[in-house]
């Protein structure tokens, strides 16, 4: 936790300078935290190792790209244990920082900062500042609706390429930019770049921190993973005063001017000059307590080491956890519940690698014909089965296979090994047949478990797979009948 630098005395003016030269904005820590995340969100896409992609979900070829390794449709474990570490990450982030991400790392806020911040205050200076977002700063003047339109369009075409580079996580690049020349070939990915970009101009401009406060389903989920040691904005009564009483939702603010709140309690260091509360991107006062509406910019906390720091003081409010802030103790990280959470973490995490690593370089499936045999000349008895080969491989192999388990059963057709290109199936229609007497039955058909080994002839040791059928063998009376015994 960054706090200002202490001082050893305080009341003249030097020390007061010294008090904020020593502290270190979160604001300013934020905007290099969005720019990092930005850039990263830009060039992951575009990053290739073996000519696959980091990572690329593709509805369209139905493979997931994982650090350069490519998974088919078939063999997607992986996904599922990122999206379990997805999952549980989240429980696990909100119970020690609370909704940091979504001060700190979510697309919503980043896009608000860039549009009220950047465009619309820096750039075409429609605010005069942005420490004021309880109303709007430029509220009783006309609206420069040039300026707005301006601020609009800006913002829209940062939209198209917010919209593409979300698209680049499932539709490659390179193929992005070809079907969007041809919308009317790829409808669905030209629909969706273009929806999500109008969302994002209608959420960014008109929608704002409504979105963060009303629709988002994580701050519905928050509360029950909080505790008194989760980090977060805190504001410290035991220096600032009470402003609020009563309890939960039936806290009502009681001090609005410093006089009244020094009345009744002379030690209250708060000024009452609501810094913290107009600087709010989500309308809250700090000082209320915990509210589901608090995304952790800690911009807050700023603004009050600003007037506090003036003073010679530290901020009333704090990054830290209400254990320690109220309470007077230290915030543990060794909880029952983040221990918890970092476990199945843990074993996520290793699962992940397993499936990683056991890819398959080729798929194999299995059908067999609805004819559960057929019995030819001299009683050799054969089976009808599909194969559907598909070669997950960056090159192109020579494939066949050999049965397991069983002597006796011979692979009739095909008679010999076939090519499959990179990325491509090939479907066979395979006759596995025997002309020895495999089983005397004479009551029922028979199924005999078999074990396929298909593999790649070139390289046999590497691209191999094994899959479980069966053959059927008839009663032993239709086989001596066409015996014509």
């Amino acid at each position: 936790m960054i706090k200002p630098a202490s001082i050893a005395t305080q009341g003249t003016k030097s020390v007061k300078k010294e008090y904020l030269k020593g502290w270190i904005s979160y604001t300013i820590m934020r905007y290099w935290v969005y720019g990092l995340f930005t850039i990263i969100a830009l060039i992951v896409p575009w990053i290739k190792v073996n000519d696959n992609h980091i990572f690329l979900l593709s509805f369209d070829h139905k493979k997931l790209h994982l650090v350069g390794v490519v998974f088919d449709m078939q063999e997607l474990l992986p996904l599922l244990f990122l999206l379990l570490m997805l999952f549980v990450g989240v429980f696990a982030m909100t119970a020690i920082g609370g909704r940091a991400w979504c001060g700190w790392a979510c697309p919503q806020t980043i896009f608000r900062v860039i549009y009220r911040d950047l465009i619309e205050t820096k750039l075409l200076g429609l605010h005069k500042r942005i420490k004021n977002k309880q109303h709007k700063p430029d509220m009783g003047k006309p609206i420069n609706v040039g300026k707005k339109v301006l601020a609009i369009l800006i913002w829209s075409a940062l939209s198209l390429l917010a919209a593409a580079n979300f698209m680049w996580f499932f539709v490659p690049p390179e193929e992005f930019f070809q079907y969007i020349q041809n919308p009317s070939d790829h409808g669905i990915t030209f629909g969706m770049f273009i929806g999500l970009a109008l969302f994002l101009i209608a959420d960014v401009v008109f929608i704002k921190e409504d979105f963060c406060i009303y629709m988002c389903p994580y701050s519905r989920i928050q509360s029950v993973l909080y505790d008194d040691d989760t980090i977060m904005a805190v504001y410290n009564p035991n220096r600032g005063g009470d402003i609020y009483e009563g309890e939960g939702n039936a806290r009502h603010k009681v001090y609005s001017k410093k006089k009244d709140l020094l009345s009744d309690n002379p030690a209250a260091e708060c000024v009452t000059c609501e810094s913290c509360v107009t600087i709010c991107p989500t309308h809250i006062d700090i000082r209320k307590g915990l509210q589901l509406e608090c995304i952790n910019c800690l911009e807050c906390i700023d603004a009050c080491t600003i007037v506090m720091g003036s003073q010679g003081k530290p901020s009333l409010i704090e990054w830290s956890s209400e254990h320690e802030v109220i309470h007077g103790g230290h915030t543990s990280f060794k909880r029952p519940k983040v221990l918890a959470y970092l476990a199945v973490l843990g074993a996520i995490t290793i699962g992940l690698i397993m499936a990683g690593t056991t890819k398959e370089h080729m798929l194999l499936n299995i059908n067999k014909s609805t004819r559960l045999y057929k019995v030819v000349e001299d009683g050799k008895v054969e089976n009808i089965y599909t194969f559907l080969f598909q070669n997950t491989d960056n090159k192109k192999h020579r494939y066949y296979f050999e049965v397991q388990g069983v002597e006796g059963i011979k692979i009739i057709k095909p008679d010999k090994p076939f090519p499959i290109s990179a990325g491509f199936k090939k479907k066979k229609v395979v006759i596995l047949g025997t002309d020895k007497i495999l089983v005397k039955n004479s009551k029922q058909d028979t199924p005999i478990p078999i074990t396929i080994k298909a593999y790649a002839v070139d390289d046999p040791e590497k691209i191999v797979v094994f899959r479980k059928s069966v053959f059927i063998y008839p009663r032993l009376d239709i086989l001596e009948k066409k015996q014509g015994k």
